[in-house]
């Protein structure tokens, strides 16, 4: 059997001759950055995709975060989770504000709202939850916290491309969402990263302080920073646009091929469909109970290495734990028991639309006992 490299994930990678044509368009027009026609294209494409009413184009994942919470001049505590990617809690830290973890819910791994409102203090101004491989928050429950205390919400909706919940995206939700374009996720610009507004007013915001704080040759309004999404990479996202619901249904029968034959194995877990919600199956992550399943799950990650099967512990070990943050008294193992121990037992299986029956047949084979 073919022992070739089976990774977590695999781009959407543009069609070499569509991708040659934007680049001729590119080099005619002189024009590769700084807002140009693909970039302006490819804004207004993901705002009608997505049915949020302002996006802002940004150079990767990371700085939307940053800017979210600089354009609502965000300040004291945000309440967010340890379950997620490090930029979701090194962007609160970037902007001086102080990350206050909370525990997540066993069946999504998203933020527990039960678990926010004993976590406000008067120091509190924002909640900024994760859709946690594209599922959906308790977005109505955090929202009446949210009003109930006067505090923004801003969703790091980086899994969350292509995903509904009843008809809406998670982006359009809250006082901001930001996206991750990186080569790894379900729609991807090589790198790049997105930020969802709802008015106007803001979007100019957000666009100033992409863009240094310019206004114009001779005006700064803002300390901002150098975010823009350049026409190459504006480029591949419009191509790849095109593609991105083929794509997902192929994840999708990936998803059910996994679940078919791990349904029945004890001491491994999984999540299935959520009513109302429509999925993009970026990612497929399983929880190893070792008791169960007679091996732990570290033992299993390393024995799916050694075969060239690259899963990820995703997220292991919690942001909670990172030496910057485990000073909190927030980010305490007593305080986040379901959050500490699904990062102990998760592993994202390889999920992407290129995975051919074979390759789902190799992972299978070492996870099935």
């Amino acid at each position: 059997m073919d022992k070739s490299l089976i990774t977590v994930t695999s781009p959407v990678l543009p069609d070499l001759g569509e991708l040659n044509e934007y680049l001729k368009k590119i080099w005619d027009a002189k024009w590769i950055t700084n807002g140009g026609q693909f970039h302006q294209e490819l804004e207004k494409a993901l705002a009608e995709y997505l049915c949020v009413p302002f996006i802002s184009l940004f150079t990767n994942g990371t700085l939307p975060l940053i800017t979210a919470l600089q354009a609502m001049r965000i300040t004291g505590e945000v309440i967010t989770t340890p379950y997620s990617f490090v930029a979701t809690t090194h962007a609160i830290w970037w902007n001086g504000c102080k990350p206050v973890f909370v525990d997540v819910l066993p069946e999504t791994g998203c933020i527990d709202p039960n678990k926010i409102e004993a976590a406000i203090t008067p120091k509190t101004t924002a909640i900024m939850p994760v859709p946690v491989y594209g599922k959906p928050c308790d977005m109505e429950a955090i929202q009446t916290i949210a009003d109930k205390y006067g505090l923004k919400v801003i969703y790091d909706a980086a899994h969350a491309f292509g995903v509904k919940v009843n008809g809406v995206s998670p982006c359009a939700e809250g006082d901001m969402a930001t996206l991750s374009f990186h080569a790894t996720k379900v729609f991807n610009t090589v790198e790049g990263g997105a930020l969802v507004c709802h008015d106007e007013a803001t979007k100019k915001r957000i666009d100033y302080l992409k863009n240094f704080g310019i206004s114009d040759e001779t005006t700064v309004i803002a300390p901002g920073i150098n975010s823009k999404m350049d026409e190459v990479r504006s480029a591949i996202g419009l191509i790849n646009l095109k593609y991105v619901d083929e794509c997902i249904e192929a994840r999708h029968q990936v998803a059910i091929k996994y679940r078919e034959a791990l349904c029945n194995v004890e001491g491994v877990t999984f999540w299935d469909d959520m009513p109302g919600v429509k999925h993009n199956y970026s990612y497929f992550p399983i929880f190893i109970d070792a008791k169960k399943y007679g091996e732990m799950r570290d033992e299993l990650y390393f024995r799916m290495k050694a075969s060239n099967v690259l899963g990820r512990r995703y997220f292991y070990p919690l942001i909670s734990t990172f030496s910057t943050y485990r000073s909190l008294p927030s980010a305490s193992p007593e305080n986040l028991p379901v959050a500490t121990r699904m990062a102990n037992e998760v592993i994202c299986l390889p999920m992407h639309h290129q995975l051919k029956d074979e390759d789902i047949l190799r992972v299978l084979e070492l996870v099935v006992k």
